[in-house]
């Protein structure tokens, strides 16, 4: 991942909506330490500790302070001045996303819209004046849609914009047209393009005639789109986002009859004009919002409640001393008290949830509603989709590898070997991460490699997790060959050793893939419990018997494979992670 330095843009609009003055029980440290969140997640993910102070004004200790904290979370990886956000980061964005009780049961139906019609399908709510997407699903070609999870776009741009702001009040209308004359260049939405060459204007006083008129005949436009959007309940985007993109949304209600988000149907002019798009895939994308809505009317089973989430935040306090913010610590885990079925939570319960004091957890409530992160409505309070604003785009492209190479990594400073992570590819096992070791005679294989899955340890892990019918069809359509004179190649002997494979969690190959050449493997497992990749260590046969690398790296394979699965059932809870 390249190294990104926060947008001024995304910096400017941030900045505005907190210009007010907090309230007087306002916790500070959680003010810079979200402030901190949103200069990382504006740079992409990834940024420079100094860019950071520069970005947020912080003073150059308190950004180390807080990056050392979210590092302590796990929020954050800290290395050679770098701060990354990681994976678990997205526990936050996931309250948000399980509160808002859309992208959950939801985003199954979209996934199945997507494939009938062959188009992308995305899901989006209401997010002040623009509108946040919180689910994709995307077709794979050169021209598809691009936008992230948690991405915010202006409404005026896009097809849910209409839907939205045809409930707007004149109060809405107001900040809509303020925020417009603030920013006639869309430069406080970065995840589309501006409007303009960032040249070719001046100040917002200084607009060319033809881009001021231009603003002035898009106002109209949207204003009357939304009427007709409220009239018809369908809005089109014809290339409003940019040219070739075109896009047709419905609103999807609740039981009493308030838009909870809205479904889109997105193509290209390659493919479909905008009347076109509206004429051929209307009828089955108002199928779907049928089924929604209907999905939307059952009773919400809510999850258990959490219980002390921030007991730990002592315990680091006196280990780390000062260098450990805990207040910002204890404060951002008060957002994790909110979930599916708990959208709506009174202090008691927020302050039973994470183990606080109810001044504490108040205070760090009022500050998130300074922020705009909550909203109270009468004695509840709820998470507003401005949570995603924390870092939550960018992780949402998170790819398995990428979860997978911090924790490899520490393994191999660990085992002093390499290690590697693995999927099936047909018969074959294909590489996708790797972290060699530096030994002067070490495994040598490089990403994208395929080897054959029945003479390799994570091969065997692998197919010893297929289902018995799968597995056994794929045996059949195979001809093991002897690779070396120890690898095994009868089907009988073969299926022994992946049924032991499937019973051990564990598979060790001894010089049957190369003369030499020993490797342990364990399966990396997604939430639903199937082994969607595997981890293993190689190493020369010198370096340990077979005993030795079960007594000795085994556990802490095993350990490296939980951390990436804790990573990975986070980071997949809401988002499609790949594989490579």
């Amino acid at each position: 991942m390249a190294v990104r330095t926060p947008s001024a843009a995304h910096s400017a609009r941030s900045a505005r909506a907190d210009a007010a003055e907090p309230p007087p029980e306002a916790v500070g440290p959680l003010l810079r330490g979200v402030a901190v969140l949103r200069a990382l997640g504006a740079a992409g993910g990834r940024c420079p500790v100094g860019e950071l102070v520069r970005t947020t004004g912080l003073a150059r200790s308190t950004v180390d302070r807080i990056t050392a904290t979210l590092a302590r979370m796990g929020y954050v990886r800290l290395d050679d001045h770098i701060a990354t956000l990681a994976p678990r980061l997205m526990e936050l964005g996931n309250a948000c996303l399980g509160a808002l009780h859309v992208p959950g049961p939801l985003g199954p139906l979209a996934e199945r819209l997507a494939d009938e019609l062959d188009e992308s399908v995305s899901l989006a709510v209401p997010d002040g004046d623009g509108i946040r997407f919180v689910h994709q699903s995307t077709r794979r070609r050169a021209m598809s849609l691009s936008f992230r999870i948690g991405d915010l776009l202006p409404a005026e741009r896009t097809a849910p914009g209409p839907l939205f702001a045809a409930d707007w009040t004149d109060e809405q209308w107001a900040l809509w047209r303020k925020r417009r004359e603030a920013d006639p260049l869309d430069r406080d939405f970065p995840a589309v393009p501006e409007r303009r060459e960032p040249d070719a204007v001046g100040p917002a006083a200084e607009l060319p005639t033809e881009l001021a008129t231009e603003l002035a005949t898009g106002a109209k436009e949207f204003e009357e789109r939304a009427a007709a959007a409220r009239k018809t309940g369908v809005s089109v985007d014809d290339q409003l986002i940019e040219p070739g993109l075109v896009a047709v949304a419905l609103p999807v209600r609740d039981g009493q009859g308030r838009t909870v988000c809205a479904l889109s149907v997105v193509s290209h002019t390659s493919r479909h004009s905008a009347a076109s798009l509206r004429r051929t895939l209307l009828p089955g994308a108002r199928r779907a919002v049928t089924a929604m809505e209907s999905l939307l009317r059952e009773p919400v089973a809510p999850l258990p409640r959490p219980r002390a989430l921030a007991a730990w935040t002592g315990a680091s306090k006196q280990e780390l001393g000062a260098g450990f913010v805990e207040s910002l610590a204890r404060g951002l885990t008060v957002l994790t008290a909110f979930d599916e079925g708990r959208d709506a939570l009174g202090l008691t319960a927020v302050a039973e949830a994470t183990g606080l004091a109810r001044a504490t957890a108040r205070r760090a409530l009022l500050t998130f509603e300074h922020l705009g992160l909550v909203r109270r409505d009468e004695r509840a309070f709820r998470l507003t989709p401005r949570v995603l604003d924390l870092g939550h785009a960018p992780l949402s492209r998170t790819t398995l590898p990428d979860i997978a190479a911090p924790h490899l990594a520490a393994l191999v400073r660990s085992v002093h070997d390499s290690a590697s992570l693995a999927v099936l590819d047909g018969d074959a096992i294909r590489y996708t991460a790797r972290v060699a070791t530096s030994r002067i005679m070490s495994v040598h294989i490089t990403i994208g490699t395929r080897l054959p899955a029945y003479a390799t340890s994570m091969g065997r892990v692998l197919l010893a997790d297929l289902p018995a019918g799968e597995r056994d069809a794929l045996l059949d359509g195979t001809a093991p060959r002897a690779l070396t004179p120890r690898t095994v190649t009868g089907r009988p002997a073969l299926d022994a050793l992946l049924d032991r494979a499937r019973d051990d969690e564990h598979a060790l190959v001894d010089e049957e893939l190369e003369e030499g050449l020993r490797s342990l493997a364990v399966p990396v497992r997604d939430a639903a419990g199937r082994a969607v990749a595997a981890v293993n260590v190689a190493m020369h046969s010198s370096r340990r018997t077979p005993a030795e690398c079960r007594t000795e790296v085994l556990p802490r394979l095993r350990a490296t494979a939980a951390r990436i699965e804790a990573d990975l059932h986070i980071a997949g809870r809401f988002s499609r992670i790949a594989s490579a």
